[in-house]
C-alpha cells in the first residue's frame, strides 16, 4: 500500500510539474484589486494557518496574519514554530499563480525556517502591499540578500503543508499533504528529485537563492489519509 501511494503521488507530482512548466501564458498577468488577497475574517485566517500542521505542533506555534501593510503576529507562540498563510507572490517570478488572488498556502515553519525563510515572505508581502511591481519586489529582495539585510537559509529549514483547506493553484486546489525543505540554490539531482518513481520534486527559486524540495506524505494534519493519492 505504501509503495502504491508513493508511485501514485509521483505520477501526480510529475503531471503538476509539467503543467506549470508548459504554461507560458498566465491567467493572472497583473495584480488583482488588493482586497481580493485578504481574508475578511481574522479568526478564519488563524485557523487556516494552524491547519498546516498537526495540532501537536500548531497549537503552541506563533500565528501571523496578513494586515493592510504586511504580516503581523496574531497569536504568540512558545515552541519556535510559526504558522502563516502565504499568497501567490511567494511563488517563483514566472509561476502562473503569482497574482492569483485565490491562492492561500497554509504552512507551519520550524524554528530554522521561521528565522531564515519567513523574512522573505514578510518582506515580499510588505513590498507588494506597498504597491511595488513584481520586478521591483524581485530587485528589492536581491538588494536585501546582497546587503545581508535578509538572512541566509539555516540548515534544517522546513515546514509542514498538510492543510485540506489550502488553495495552491487552480489546477491542483489543495493538492496533497507534503513537507517542504528549504536549501540554498541547488540542483534537483542532489536529492534525486524529479526522476521517474521518485516522490520528490524540486522548485528552484533563483531570485530567492534557494530551492524548495517537496516531499509528499500520506496524511493530512487532522490525521485522515490523502485518499486522492489512491485515485490516480
Amino acid at each position: 500500500m505504501k509503495r502504491e501511494l508513493i508511485l501514485a503521488v509521483a505520477v501526480v507530482l510529475s503531471a503538476v510539474h509539467q503543467i506549470r512548466a508548459q504554461d507560458a501564458k498566465t491567467q493572472y498577468p497583473n495584480m488583482a484589486p488588493k482586497d481580493q488577497y485578504f481574508m475578511p475574517d481574522r479568526d478564519a485566517e488563524i485557523a487556516l494557518a494552524r491547519s498546516a500542521a498537526p495540532d501537536s505542533v500548531s497549537r503552541d506555534a506563533e500565528v501571523m496574519v496578513m494586515g493592510p501593510h504586511g504580516y503581523e503576529t496574531a497569536v504568540k507562540g512558545k515552541n519556535g514554530f510559526v504558522c502563516i498563510v502565504e499568497r501567490g507572490w511567494t511563488a517563483g517570478m514566472d509561476d502562473p499563480v503569482f497574482w492569483n488572488p485565490k491562492i492561500r498556502g497554509p504552512l507551519c515553519l520550524n524554528p530554522a525556517a521561521a528565522r531564515s525563510y519567513l523574512p522573505l515572505t514578510v518582506k515580499k508581502t510588505e513590498l507588494i502591499l506597498a504597491g511595488k511591481s513584481k520586478g521591483q519586489m524581485v530587485e528589492a529582495i536581491k538588494i536585501g540578500l546582497d546587503k545581508k539585510e535578509l538572512p541566509t537559509l539555516e540548515p534544517g529549514a522546513m515546514c509542514y503543508m498538510l492543510s485540506k483547506q489550502g488553495y495552491l493553484s487552480d489546477d491542483a486546489g489543495h493538492w496533497h499533504p507534503h513537507l517542504m525543505f528549504f536549501v540554498p540554490l541547488t540542483k534537483a539531482e542532489t536529492w534525486g528529485a524529479d526522476l521517474p518513481g521518485v516522490p520528490v520534486f524540486a522548485a528552484p527559486l533563483p531570485e530567492d537563492r534557494l530551492t524548495i524540495f517537496f516531499v509528499p506524505v500520506a496524511k493530512w494534519s487532522d490525521g485522515t489519509p490523502d485518499t486522492a493519492a489512491h485515485e490516480h
